[in-house]
This record gives structure tokens, sequence and C-alpha cells, in this order.
């Protein structure tokens, strides 16, 4: 039994007939519709849901990476992030200043500050410690800091002089406190050993265990004379926007000389966020396919369904004329407008759930190389939205699909026989 063919022109595939008594049949089926919308509408709600929680996850670890450690970009002399840490002297930016001018009238920049690296030892009279430490200028890094956690002591502040705060993993490991005097030993560029004495102001806590393992900082004219050195190895670039990271990076390598200075960007300088979001991607897709493919089940056994209730219906318009390809293509536009509302009700129930979940201010324990934990939300994405509105409106009739060409084949005296 053959389609008529010229029924699926363009100009006659719907009218205002077809539409008219398409939705008609849906209402006229108010349970079983009722039933398809609401799986539908989960669906697509929790496609929203485990899209928008993956989504803020990775934008806390993100943050959190920028604003306790990293910035958004940073400038080195040319070849310091491959063979710096082996010779760190030999890549020192002597004229900071330069850079900071380069960018200053850039709208998206916050702010510039620059740091001076140093890897030494730290003593407390007792025993000693391998550390990093980092020569800052403390107001701007406060600034930046905002997920620099002080848990015992303050903040390094811009009138301290010799005052530092340590990790609060070097504060466990090496049973210093605050208020206590320690001494930060370390060979200068010359290669003399040079000392200097510390008080303890402060330990902080970031988001990365690692991190607060191994580093101290001390303000930035301390690190100055403690290496014998006015040059720096890094200016920090703090800008208004993480999502205008790319563009500001463009614009400065443009300026650059690239034969004097690189820039590297935050994603870039952590290995451990780039490594976190892939393995959080392929988790979450993995569950989003599975939520796709039980909403598909689900609504193919509807509208399976709801087509064998309907073959009696169906026999009775073929036996007063009405083509098989009509009945087709009636079948086909229901489930468009089911997908429709559906999709529309997954919006409204997905968005109202994650506005609900972001309320409740959610703790999560902390995740690995991390001493911290943090608070659960969903952000609610214009592109996911749109997305698993797409899903569901394509799905849905794609899944009647067969269930129709099936039912406009079916013999008419069996399709009578139905009712």
């Amino acid at each position: 039994m053959a389609f008529d063919l010229d029924a699926f022109k363009p100009s006659r595939w719907v009218s205002a007939a077809d539409l008219r008594m398409a939705m008609r049949n849906i209402f006229r089926q108010r349970g079983r519709t009722l039933l398809t919308l609401s799986i539908i509408g989960a669906g697509v709600a929790g496609l929203i849901l485990s899209g928008g929680f993956v989504e803020d996850s990775l934008k806390t670890l993100r943050e959190s990476t920028i604003h306790a450690q990293l910035g958004h970009l940073q400038v080195y002399r040319a070849g310091y992030y491959e063979e710096g840490k082996r010779s760190p002297y030999s890549y020192l930016i002597d004229r900071p200043g330069e850079i900071a001018d380069l960018v200053s009238g850039d709208p998206a920049v916050a702010q510039t500050m620059e740091r001076l690296s140093f890897s030494g030892i730290l003593n407390n009279g007792r025993s000693d410690y391998a550390i990093q430490g980092e020569g800052i200028d403390a107001e701007r890094e406060a600034r930046l800091g905002t997920q620099v956690h002080i848990i015992a002591g303050r903040n390094l502040q811009a009138t301290d002089r010799f005052g530092i705060v340590i990790g609060e993993g070097v504060a466990g490991g090496a049973g210093i406190q605050v208020g206590s005097v320690v001494n930060v030993l370390l060979n200068t560029e010359e290669g003399a050993l040079n000392n200097l004495e510390f008080n303890v102001v402060g330990v902080f806590r970031t988001f990365s265990k690692d991190y607060d393992n191994r580093t101290v900082r001390i303000a930035l004219a301390d690190a100055q004379e403690l290496l014998a050195s006015r040059a720096v190895n890094a200016v920090v670039i703090e800008l208004k926007r993480t999502e205008d990271t790319d563009a500001v990076r463009a614009s400065l390598a443009a300026r650059l000389d690239p034969a004097r200075y690189e820039i590297k960007s935050w994603s870039e300088l952590d290995d451990f966020y780039t490594k976190t979001a892939e393995l959080f991607k392929r988790q979450f897709s993995f569950m989003q396919v599975i939520i796709l493919l039980s909403v598909l089940l689900s609504v193919v056994n509807s509208v399976n369904m709801t087509i064998f209730e309907r073959t009696g219906e169906f026999g009775t318009l073929m036996a007063v004329g009405t083509r098989r390809s009509t009945i087709f293509r009636l079948v086909v536009i229901e489930n468009v407008f089911m997908g429709l509302l559906g999709s529309f009700l997954g919006v409204v129930l997905g968005i109202g759930l994650a506005l609900f979940i972001n309320a409740l201010h959610l703790s999560m324990p902390a995740p690995p190389n991390s001493n911290s934990g943090y608070t659960a939300g969903v952000t609610i994405d214009a592109g996911i939205v749109v997305v698993c509105f797409l899903i569901g409106l394509v799905a849905t009739p794609l899944t009647a699909l067969i269930p129709a060409r099936r039912i406009a084949r079916i013999p008419l005296v069996n399709a009578l026989r139905a009712n």
C-alpha cells in the first residue's frame, strides 16, 4: 500500500484543517496526553538540571582557581613557562610597568599586579620545610583573591614589613602558628645564600590543597630584597569578566613583542582544571544520554499505545476517503504539538527547580585535591535551555514516525475491525 507522494509536497504538507484536527485530538485524549507531556517535560527538565549543575561546578572551580592563584592572564619573559623553573633568574622582567601601561586603557581589564616567585627553605628554629614563595602587591592581591580564605590571623597588608602569610598545609607540616617568627633561606641570582626573618601574620586556605601545602606569600619589596633583585617573574592581569580572557589575550599579544614576552591564560596554567572539566563533561554527557534514551523509550511507548487505541478511528477516516498519507501527516503533527508543549513545560519546570535548588544553598563536600567544600547550584544558561528545548521538540515527532507509518499502512479491514 503505497503513500500518495503528492501529499508530501511542501505546499500541501500542513493545512489549517490539519492543525485544528491535531489540536482537537490532543486535548480529546486528555489522560494519554497528560502522561506524554509529563514524560517529555520531566526529561527536558532533567537535561536542564544536569547540564546546569555541570556548568555551575565548572564555573565554581574556574573562578576559585582564578581568584585564588592565577588571575586571568599572566605575562612572562619568553621561554619562562618551559624553562623558568629550572633557571628562574634567566627569565626576569626588568620593566613590568611597560606591560601594565599597555593594558591600562583596556575597559575589560580590572587591574594588573606584579609577582616575584622563589623557591627556598622555611625554618621555624626547629626544622626546615621546603616552600614555594610569592612576592606580591598585598593590596591588589587582596582584591583579586576573593577565594583566598584566611583561617587564622589576618591577610597580608600593604603596610606590613617582613610579614608572611602561609598556606594551611605549610602551617600544619612545619608546626607554625600565627605570631611565630620564621626564617626564609634561598640562593640569590649570584648564588649567594640569603636569609630574612619574618613574622607569621596569617594562615590561608584556597581551593587547591597542593597550593596550600607548599606556598607562602610575602610583600613584593621583601621578596626583591631577599633575592637581591628589582625584577619580577610575572605580571598578572585580572579582568572584569572571565569570558573576555581570549579577546584580551589576543589584543595584548598583538602589541607585545613575541621575542621578549609570552602570555598564558588561566586555563593553560591550570592543568588540573582542564582535566577535571573534561572528566566532568564526559561523565555528565553519559548521564544525559541515559536520560534522553529513557525519555525517548517512554514517549515511543506512549505514542504506540495512543495509536493502537485509535486504530478504529483511523480505519473510519480511511473508510470515508481520507488518504493514508493524510493520516500519517496528522499523527506527526499531533506529536509536533506534543513536543512543543512538553518541551515548554520542561523548560518551565527545569528553571523553577533550578531556582529552588539555588535557594537551598546546598553544601557539597570538598572535591579531590581540595580542602574546601562549596555551595552547589544550577546555572540557568540560555544555551543549555535552548538545546534541551530543541531536543524535546525534535525527538518527540521523530519517535512517532515509525508508529505513524505503521498505522497508515494497516489494511482498511483490520483497522475497521478494531471498532
